[in-house]
């Protein structure tokens, strides 16, 4: 077992190598680099994927851009491990070659917990998650901060270097919406200390400014200090913290004049970092693309920095940072080399309030939510729209629970006998579609797997086939791994990943209550592989337009219903607890029938034979629809019924 888990330990680190035609490495990888210098990390091999060779003296002159104490190599991309292949990197590949984390933030997290194992005592390394470890831990999918700082920016800014000198180009909404955000006042848990302090030196301020204005010396004023003293207290606050993990401590207890103001009449405090006052890994990622991306408006557009002082204030304050110098210089950033012009500090305007996200004006004028979905399923049925079920094809099939492995088996878990039985249930349906649709050599994959209930039966019960489970929860899927382990499966792969760093081929897709929007994001993967797809959704109340996806989705459904409706409809379809009275369960299951319709509706356009059915028991879930598609050109005629009932 310690074999294993040292095995487990190894860390392969693939990221992309540098473009064709110059030295420039992708923003990426120059943030991973940049990562790894800051964390002292020496640990892990990083092996940058190139598209053709590169020759002994082009590495040689390349490899002195990259930090020394990283063991970085080449490597092409026919020698890059299967998982990784299926995956947009950077990706991060464990010594058993099971388990890849693939995207950036989950791989700088990783590097992140990598590196506190190595060496717990790195407390600075730590603050990088921020407050409850949840920095940039939200997938880009469902929150635009980690869609702006992991995607938006790093796209915004290979955009401009790729066309520098364009006398047209405007500042990229990236970057504006980062600029806004770096103009807001803060708010951190328990910050009333030190808007308190800062109250009490702007007061200290005033009373030395008076003097003076007369011709007078305050005898208690120190040379150069001034009203900067308080902006500066963040500042401060924030590079305390990163020494003794503590804001600054008063050095007496402020008095009653201080102690009396109010919490809402304190002055706010000022962004010193991305995320507020502490150096986070927003501020790692933001780094890399800030530098070029401000080298290249001192060469080539200079007019337009003073457009961006809260940018340029806070580069400057970054450089502060313990530890970032060192390892900027280490990947060949010289951060002081940018002369920019002072940044002024314009009180925050109309101008600097923040847009409200897209759609955000439209759901507050639809919550709350007033009446019931009786009007909208009325409107439905008047255009001859009604919720339709499949008959189950094999409502009594089920798997040999008394003779699988122990391990395989929900009981084994911390949940409860009642729960674990519904479990059971639950997988005899889902595995039975998948059962019938597989064929050796197939590739499955376990979408939102979790600890790998679906996934593990699966590849036990499908020897002939590749299983893959993708799940974003680093915890759940480590312990998947480990009860594979225990089975001794070889035909199991593991990815730690957003859906949206998955891009590699399948023939059947499966995922057991997939919440919210996941469940169209799934079907999209399918869509785009022209995979086969068994899924159950869950949480239809989560349901709500996104950057991919819209609602209604069908044609029809969008001829009869509005956005609002149709988030009446989804609503409600969450009403099917088992607590509720019968007529109230029966219009829940009706309407998640039409939300479900939609989205096979949907799918039908492209190519698709989409069933929605019911799985068998009925009280195995009180979200128990199962959608089953595939594609037409696979079918040669048949519908997935016949198939399962041969």
């Amino acid at each position: 077992m310690k074999d294993s888990d040292s095995a487990q330990q190894q860390l392969s680190l693939y990221t992309e190598a540098w473009s064709q035609t110059d030295d420039h490495l992708p923003l990426h990888t120059s943030i991973v680099l940049f990562l790894l210098s800051y964390c002292e990390l020496n640990s892990v091999r990083v092996f940058l994927v190139c598209n053709t060779a590169v020759s002994t003296e082009a590495w040689r002159r390349r490899r002195t851009k990259l930090p020394q104490a990283v063991d970085v190599c080449c490597v092409s991309v026919e020698d890059v491990p299967p998982l990784v292949k299926g995956c947009r990197l950077p990706a991060a590949v464990d010594g058993t070659g099971q388990l890849c984390r693939a995207g950036l933030a989950v791989v700088l997290r990783h590097v992140i917990n990598k590196t506190m194992e190595d060496d717990p005592s790195k407390n600075n390394v730590l603050s990088l998650l921020g407050f409850k470890k949840t920095c940039l831990k939200a997938c880009a999918e469902v929150s635009k901060w980690t869609r702006l700082c992991e995607i938006d920016i790093p796209f915004a800014v290979e955009e401009h270097l790729q066309n520098p000198t364009n006398p047209n180009q405007q500042l990229p909404s990236a970057i504006t919406v980062l600029e806004r955000r770096l103009s807001e006042p803060v708010k951190v848990h328990n910050d009333d200390k030190i808007r308190r302090q800062k109250l009490k030196e702007q007061k200290q301020d005033k009373r030395n400014e008076f003097p003076t204005a007369l011709g007078e010396t305050n005898p208690e004023s120190k040379p150069g200090q001034s009203s900067e003293s308080s902006a500066e207290l963040e500042l401060r606050a924030a590079l305390a913290r990163l020494s003794v993990a503590a804001v600054p401590r008063l050095t007496s207890r402020e008095n009653s004049e201080i102690r009396k103001v109010k919490t809402a009449d304190l002055p706010p405090l000022e962004h010193v970092f991305a995320e507020g006052l502490y150096f986070t890994l927003t501020d790692v990622v933001l780094l890399p693309c800030i530098y070029h991306y401000l080298y290249s408006l001192q060469a080539h557009a200079a007019s337009v920095l003073p457009c961006l002082p809260h940018l340029l204030r806070w580069y400057s304050r970054v450089q502060q940072v313990p530890g970032v110098p060192r390892a900027a210089e280490d990947c060949g950033l010289n951060l002081s080399i940018l002369h920019l012009p002072t940044p002024n500090h314009p009180a925050p305007s109309v101008g600097d309030e923040p847009h409200p996200d897209p759609g955000q004006e439209e759901m507050s004028e639809q919550l709350p939510f007033v009446g019931g979905p009786r009007p909208t399923m009325t409107k439905l049925k008047e255009n001859g729209i009604e919720a339709v079920f499949t008959p189950h094809p094999c409502p009594a099939w089920t798997l040999p629970w008394d003779s699988l492995p122990e391990a395989i088996n929900p009981t084994e878990g911390k949940m409860s006998n009642v729960r674990a039985v519904r479990k059971m249930q639950q997988l005899n349906n889902l595995v039975a579609m998948v059962t019938k649709l597989a064929r050796p050599g197939y590739i499955v994959v376990d979408f939102c797997s979790g600890s790998g209930h679906v996934g593990i039966v699966l590849a036990h019960t499908l020897p002939h086939c590749q299983v893959v489970l993708i799940e974003n929860k680093e915890e759940s899927l480590v312990r998947a791994q480990r009860r594979s382990a225990q089975l001794g499966l070889k035909n199991i792969g593991f990815i730690q990943a957003n859906l949206d760093y998955f891009t590699g081929p399948f023939h059947i897709g499966v995922a057991l209550h997939a919440c919210g929007i996941a469940t169209d994001m799934v079907m999209e993967h399918c869509i785009q592989a022209q995979a086969a797809f068994v899924i159950s959704p869950c949480c239809y109340g989560f349901i709500q337009n996104a950057v991919k996806f819209t609602f209604p989705k069908s044609k029809k459904f969008k001829e009869t219903l509005t956005y609002k409706e149709h988030m009446i409809l989804c609503r409600f379809a969450d009403q099917t607890a088992v607590q509720l009275n019968p007529e109230r369960r029966l219009t829940g299951k009706r309407c998640m029938g039409l939300v479900d319709l939609d989205r096979s509706w949907a799918a039908e356009t492209h190519g698709y034979s989409v069933q929605v059915m019911t799985m068998e028991p009925e009280n195995c879930s009180p979200k128990n629809n199962m959608l089953v598609g595939r594609p037409l050109q696979r079918s040669e005629g048949e519908d997935i019924a016949s198939k399962l009932q041969a």
